[in-house]
Parts: C-alpha cells; structure tokens; sequence
C-alpha cells in the first residue's frame, strides 16, 4: 500500500492505494486506488514529487466521501509500505478506529536482508534487485498505485529470503507497530 499527502504538517491525504498479496503472489486485479481532495490545498512542493495538483483534486471526493471505504478496503488485514511508518501514522490519523494485524517496512526487511547497500530507498532497491515493474499500474514513481507495486514486488523478492512468515515479521515490523514480534523479557538469575 502507499499515500500521498498534500504536503502539509500534519498532512491531508490526496492518494491511497492498496494491492493486495495472496500467497507470494501480487492479486493485481483487486487493487484500488483513491484520488482524494484535501482540506487545505496541495503545496507546490508535494505537485513537484507526485504530480497532484489541486485542479486535478478539484472534483474528487474528500476524505469524508472515500474514508470509510478504504478503511473497509483495508480491513484488519497485514499492511507493507517502503518506510511503513510515514503511510501507517498518517492512514491511523485518518482512520482512528482502523488496525491492521500488522505493517510491514519493506525498507527495514531490506536493511536486514540485503546488507551493506550504499541507499535503501525504493528506487534504488528496484534497480539494485532488478524488479520487473512493466505492469506496474500508470502513473510513475511517487504515485500510489505505482508505490505499493513496487512495494508489493520488493515484499515478494525478500520474503523469498525468510523460512517462514514469522522470521519475515521479526526482520520486517518496526517496533512499537502493530504486529511486532514482543521483545523477549529480561531473564535474571533471581
């Protein structure tokens, strides 16, 4: 899954896209995408990352319109963005009531995965891993529906990686988000 935000502290949400994966494999055909027009207006900063701006929101729903539908769309299913952390707290301000089993930071199973890198960021992880993007969803890097491709095709190539779904889990969850492994308790002699 990925966001896009108007540019704004705390920022207002103009893109949300989920892809979901079922069993190693990216279920392209359920993706969904939102394009949502915020509260306060995109700043020419954010236009120059993502390419949004507010003429083309103009007519699209707010987020009172779209919320509660993409709050269903991601259930309480695991959640995977590059640097999950951003796209969780922001989505979890939107979506108080909203918790996923888990979220998983393709950025930090990479660090654990791939050492030694010189850059973890998802453009250079596409190139270094050579992932096949061509039926990536139209729009280019820094939009939603292309990032959480991305982010779905990285997810599958490292968790090749891992035995099982638990030692992916323990790499991957940052701490303190939903669905990270408990730390083990201090044992002492007495």
């Amino acid at each position: 899954m990925d966001t896009e935000g108007n540019g704004t502290q705390p920022p207002d949400l103009v893109e949300v896209a989920a892809l979901p994966v079922r069993s190693g494999e990216l279920d392209t055909r359920a993706t969904q995408a939102w394009l949502i027009r915020p509260p306060r207006p995109v700043t020419p900063r954010a236009t120059s990352v993502h390419g949004l701006t507010n003429e083309v929101l103009a007519a699209e729903p707010t987020w009172d319109e779209v919320g509660e539908r993409i709050g269903r769309f991601l259930g309480t299913f695991w959640i995977c963005a590059h640097h999950a952390h951003v796209d969780y707290r922001v989505l979890k301000a939107h979506l108080p009531e909203w918790e996923p089993l888990g979220v998983i930071d393709t950025l930090r199973l990479a660090r654990a995965t791939v050492k030694n890198l010189p850059a973890y960021t998802l453009d250079f992880l596409i190139m270094h891993l050579g992932l096949d993007l061509a039926a990536a969803p139209a729009g280019g890097r820094h939009r939603a529906a292309f990032d959480a491709y991305a982010a779905a095709q990285l997810l599958v190539v490292l968790a090749r990686q891992y035995d099982t779904f638990e030692d992916v889990v323990a790499a991957a969850v940052p701490p303190g988000l939903p669905g990270a492994p408990e730390p083990e308790p201090d044992l002492t002699l007495w």
